[in-house]
């Protein structure tokens, strides 16, 4: 008897007939479970609560589309019988002002601030969180505790002690970290901005990356190692592929805090580095009686968010649901 005879009797034989009760089963049980999950009421009543939310946002979009002559006289559901629109509004909005900046400078501004951000809080949050998960070192589960419970204490107590730190704690004269800098010398710049932001990003996100990453298989890790790969090449290499969900739902977490701040960008950013948020609120005073200009600009801070959202909701619940499932 040949190795292949050998091989053929050995191994089992796929039975189509099996193979198909079993997705036929899988089939049903699905369907009974999502009969028991859901029920004609709750789709009524989350129908509804859909639409109501939708319709201030869909009357912002149409306002801002308006020509000002019509939004002063008339309501943006007259739209529907008289249908009038310009892109004006967007015009004027970027354009003007009345503040340091304009509201197109200020929309070039919270995009420099929110992507950096981004990057450097999920970059440093997952190699934190591959520590905590896979490499063992004294104090591990205590520091992890800690950072953990710093969620609970509130931006505004960290406030003044972080800008005292920017403005004290980096100077030179023999006491400074780096000879020479000072960030209050660089407030041209968005340094303070990225270090506050990203600062308070650090506790939910080491908190939510580890608890995927701690349920990546052990057998996965202990085979790289057995293969001789370092902890640089298990984190590029099998731990970012991997973790991908996770980091993708917390980047949109992240962009839309960063990118809806007022109180940090106020306090930490220069005034040459304002974000939309700020310059929006300081021109609400001079465009009152202009709430067609007010409507454009509100859509243009919220159109940014909800691109980054629905290009990266695929993750979004995948990740969300593997960072509650363990901790």
């Amino acid at each position: 008897m040949t190795a292949v005879e050998d091989d053929r009797k050995t191994t089992p034989r796929f039975d189509r007939a099996e193979a198909r009760r079993v997705a036929r089963n899988t089939r049903r049980h699905e369907s009974e479970a999502q009969k028991r999950l859901s029920s004609p009421l709750a789709t009524v009543l989350a129908f509804a609560i859909g639409i109501l939310w939708t319709i201030p946002t869909l009357g912002l979009l149409i306002t801002s589309f308006r020509p000002g002559a019509q939004s002063a006289t008339s309501g943006w559901w007259t739209v529907f019988t008289n249908p009038d629109f310009t892109l004006g509004n967007y015009q004027e909005a970027l354009t003007s002002g009345g503040t340091a900046l304009t509201l197109g400078e200020s929309f070039l501004n919270s995009l420099a601030i929110t992507i950096p951000t981004t990057v450097f809080a999920l970059a440093i949050a997952a190699l934190a969180a591959y520590a905590f998960a896979w490499m063992d070192f004294k104090g591990r589960g205590i520091l992890f505790v800690a950072i953990f419970a710093l969620q609970i204490v509130p931006i505004q107590m960290a406030l003044v002690p972080l800008l005292t730190f920017f403005s004290r704690g980096l100077e030179i004269n023999g006491v400074g970290i780096f000879p020479g800098l000072a960030l209050r010398d660089v407030d041209h710049s968005f340094a303070t901005v990225w270090i506050a932001h990203t600062i308070f990003a650090m506790p939910l996100a080491i908190f939510l990356l580890h608890n995927f990453i701690a349920e990546i298989p052990s057998e996965v890790i202990e085979a790289a190692r057995v293969d001789g790969a370092g902890h640089g090449q298990m984190f590029f290499r099998i731990i970012l592929p991997l973790a991908t969900p996770a980091i993708a739902s917390f980047a949109i977490f992240e962009f839309i805090w960063v990118w809806n701040d007022l109180l940090v960008a106020t306090i930490f950013a220069p005034t040459s580095s304002l974000p939309m948020t700020q310059t929006l609120n300081s021109l609400t005073g001079s465009w009152g009686d202009k709430w067609y200009l007010l409507s454009a600009g509100a859509f243009l801070v919220l159109v940014v968010p909800l691109i980054v959202f629905f290009a990266l909701q695929r993750f979004f619940v995948r990740g969300l649901m593997a960072g509650a499932t363990k901790g």
